[in-house]
């Protein structure tokens, strides 16, 4: 799995691709960690378009984020939910924790704030 991360307005701009499982998940962690860890009131868009499928490990990648960042007072968005992982974290009630995005301007102008 590659990830291309940007940063834009303050907020760091996650974009993985691929499938978020396993060992990917583990990678997706390395990545997302650190630019969390690198600001005082961290502000992250993960960018799910060019993901298809995601396990139990990667949704814990992501619950370990919005859990970092919250103590940092920080702030997720998640954009561009395929149906597959919108179903899984509706299934799992992980939906309440992050705040999910129809469009990355929308995403980008509401962490902004």
């Amino acid at each position: 799995m590659k990830t291309q991360i940007r940063q834009q307005g303050g907020i760091s701009i996650v974009e993985p691709n691929g499938r978020i499982v396993g060992s990917a998940a583990a990678e997706l962690r390395k990545t997302i960690v650190p630019q969390i860890e690198a600001y005082d009131e961290p502000r992250l868009l993960i960018n799910l378009e060019n993901v298809h499928k995601i396990d139990s490990i990667g949704l814990g990648v992501l619950v370990e984020a919005h859990i970092i960042a919250k103590k940092k007072k920080g702030r997720i968005g998640i954009v561009h939910l395929g149906k597959h992982i919108r179903n899984v974290i509706i299934i799992t009630r992980l939906i309440h924790l992050f705040e999910v995005f129809d469009s990355k301007d929308t995403a980008l102008s509401a962490l902004s704030a």
